[in-house]
């Protein structure tokens, strides 16, 4: 068995499904504590002025040092409403948006107290639309692990998609990109809303160019 273990995070990036994606059992720690200027809370895509950070409020801000498990997103903000806003205004035209609008709208009209309940229903709607099949559980106490165990928590701070690349070395075809560039690993998000069914084979077809994007 092929084991990875790894935070949860939203709506998770290229990379991180090409690396999850090649293991049969992930394991989620829902024990360590949230980090900051990490991916726990925010995932990115591009719009037509670059660059798009899409954050999940907290209750008690970013600084706080608590278990992943319990902290809070903080509702009073339409932070939902917003990312969907979003999410439309840029993918509306893309070639496969609107067959996986409904269901994706859906899980934005759903109220999440707890941030690890939305990244893991954002995981799953992926999941289950770019057809993996990896086996899963969840840590409710952080310990550590050792090989052949893959520990993919340090993995989680946003880098690279902060720097647009010349648009002829983009994988695929990224709204925007004539415009400025390509960003490289985006949320999923924005593979599947341009390929659609293709988006795994992709991956899988350029797995040493995306494990340069760290």
């Amino acid at each position: 068995m092929q084991q990875i273990v790894t935070s949860l995070i939203p709506f998770p990036n290229i990379r991180w499904w090409s690396v999850v994606a090649d293991h049969t059992h992930v394991i989620f720690d829902h024990a360590e504590h949230f980090a900051k200027m990490t991916y726990r809370n925010r995932y990115y895509i591009t719009g037509a002025n670059g660059l798009i950070q899409l954050t999940v409020p907290l209750a008690h801000g970013r600084n706080q040092r608590t278990a992943m498990q319990d902290v809070l997103i903080d509702n009073k903000e339409r932070w939902q409403v917003q990312h969907w806003r979003t999410l439309f205004s840029v993918y509306g035209r893309t070639p496969y948006f609107e067959h996986y609008a409904p269901s994706l709208e859906q899980l934005f009209l759903q109220k999440f107290d707890k941030l690890v309940a939305f990244n893991e229903a954002s995981v799953h709607w992926l999941k289950k639309e770019l057809r993996i099949g990896f086996d899963e559980e969840s840590a409710p106490a952080y310990k550590k692990y050792e090989l052949p165990v893959h520990d993919m928590r340090n993995a989680c701070k946003p880098g690279m998609e902060k720097k647009a690349m010349p648009e002829s070395e983009g994988l695929y075809y990224q709204v925007f990109s004539e415009r400025n560039g390509f960003y490289p690993n985006l949320s999923m998000l924005d593979l599947l809303f341009a390929e659609g069914p293709a988006a795994m084979s992709i991956i899988n077809r350029n797995k040493e160019i995306i494990n340069r994007w760290v």
